[in-house]
């Protein structure tokens, strides 16, 4: 449940929907799996899994919520050979060539007659409502998938009145400084690895793992011109992870300070983990994110101003 990457969203309005209110709302569209006829399927579970019944835990004022997706795995190059079977049969049969809406209209048909076969794959999608920061957070490395959660909560609130976060500094200038004078803001450290871009035309990409961001070789490609667009910090608050040049943030590692704050507790059971680890995760994440956001000017809130 500790999520591995964030993806950040800021209210343009109060959310203002009650825990109790959002999980009737949920529970119009509860997942189900695939119909035979069906490629996708998109509905909330709990996000207990088979703890819980709820579609909502809440939390001091944090409400997690939880999204199953279920798609049929029916692979281009399965159908299309099918359907080149189909159409030499057919061409031998009636002596002639099929056009190109032929072509289509047997490919819909194929692909019809091969769904209710097809192996299905299911992905679930955490998100939470923080309340007291006014902030969306969906666990995520993919702007896509999350993209895809905010519409689907957006056509069943009616609303979701949300935006990206941004902050009044642009990452990619801040995060190049920070490497280049090897000073990153005050209580975050560099990690060991970033990528870095060449801003021409040819769009040239260096990537470096596990390496000494201090190395004079990647000082000399930032001193000729490249900029980098993911880098990897260690925040004070005890996580580490990657910040791209969207302010996504990626593969999150929990530091041993919060690991020793977990053992503290003695939960009896499954669902009393669960609500341990998301208290301990809505706080040290709440920190973290403030820490951050001010380390790159502090968050831009003119988008909230022209929504009102």
């Amino acid at each position: 449940m500790w999520f591995k990457n964030l993806r950040v969203y800021r209210f343009t309005k109060p959310f203002t929907l009650a825990p109790e209110a959002l999980a009737e709302k949920l529970a119009e569209q509860p997942f189900h799996p695939c119909g035979s006829q069906e490629l996708t399927r998109i509905g909330f579970v709990p996000p207990l899994g088979d703890e819980g019944s709820e579609l909502i835990h809440s939390s001091a004022g944090y409400t997690m919520l939880c999204c199953k997706k279920q798609q049929k795995v029916l692979p281009a190059a399965v159908v299309n050979e099918a359907l080149e079977e189909k159409v030499k049969a057919l061409q031998a049969e009636e002596g002639r060539k099929l056009g190109r809406k032929e072509r289509q209209q047997l490919k819909e048909e194929l692909t019809l007659t091969m769904l209710p076969r097809a192996f299905t794959k299911s992905s679930k999608l955490f998100a939470y409502v923080a309340a007291p920061e006014g902030l969306l957070i969906i666990n995520s490395a993919s702007a896509n998938q999350a993209e895809e959660l905010l519409i689907t909560l957006r056509e069943l609130l009616g609303s979701l009145p949300v935006v990206p976060i941004t902050c009044r500094h642009i990452p990619v200038q801040v995060m190049t400084n920070w490497l280049l004078h090897q000073q990153p803001a005050d209580g975050l450290q560099l990690g060991q690895e970033c990528e870095l871009r060449d801003p021409g035309e040819a769009g040239g990409i260096i990537r470096c793992k596990n390496q000494d961001l201090t190395a004079a070789n990647i000082i000399n490609h930032l001193q000729e011109g490249m900029y980098v667009a993911k880098l990897a910090l260690i925040a004070s608050a005890g996580i580490e992870c990657i910040v791209d040049e969207n302010l996504a943030i990626k593969r999150l590692v929990y530091g041993d300070r919060i690991q020793e704050k977990l053992d503290q507790e003695s939960p009896e059971t499954a669902a009393q983990q669960f609500d341990v680890d998301f208290s301990l995760m809505t706080l040290e994440l709440a920190s973290f994110l403030k820490q951050l956001f001010a380390a790159f000017g502090g968050e831009d809130l003119s988008q909230l101003e022209e929504a009102e």
